[in-house]
């Protein structure tokens, strides 16, 4: 399964870098994640929980980081193994160019799985896979920008109470 997408980061070049160099923001931004230790030189031991459609799994496993150009681009490489479930190893080559006061992050993600992983289908396993790097991503973002501005979430919660009122008129329930 390969993808690529890119993102706008409110932070410095500098800044997403150092981030992604960090086990403890590696630790709040993968999914699932439960430890992350170690360092950028000598790779991060990691600890991942994840639900795989039926399939729940917790992976041990290595993330290695390599072509690492300071504040330009690195290689976040990964494999774990899930006991019965298999295993999941992937990769994604990031790219950082300053742009708008901010940072352009492009990826691309290539990940494999094996064992009963494998046997639930491409299409099970390519959307998953997926979700997980746009979840990493986006949590990098918050991480490294802060939560969304409280406007925003306000005006969302304020949507929901319409669409939910709009239902109660609707229906004459309340």
């Amino acid at each position: 399964m390969q993808m690529s997408d890119t993102r706008q980061i409110a932070a410095t070049p500098a800044e997403v870098y150092a981030a992604l160099l960090s086990p403890e923001v590696l630790e709040a931004c993968v999914p699932g994640a439960q430890d992350v230790t170690g360092s950028p030189e000598e790779g991060f031991e990691a600890t991942v929980v994840q639900k795989v459609g039926p399939v729940k799994a917790t992976f041990k496993g290595a993330v290695t980081l390599s072509d690492m150009i300071p504040n330009e681009t690195l290689t976040i490489s990964g494999e774990g193994k899930g006991g019965a479930a298999g295993f999941a190893k992937g990769g994604a080559e990031v790219r950082m160019v300053a742009k708008d006061g901010g940072t352009e992050l492009s990826y691309d993600v290539e990940a494999k799985v094996g064992g009963k992983l494998a046997q639930l289908g491409s299409r099970i396993i390519d959307g998953f896979a997926k979700k997980m790097a746009d979840q990493f991503f986006s949590n990098l973002q918050s991480t490294l920008e802060g939560p969304a501005a409280e406007g925003e979430a306000l005006a969302e919660d304020a949507s929901e109470e319409e669409k939910k009122g709009w239902l109660k008129r609707l229906t004459g329930k309340s």
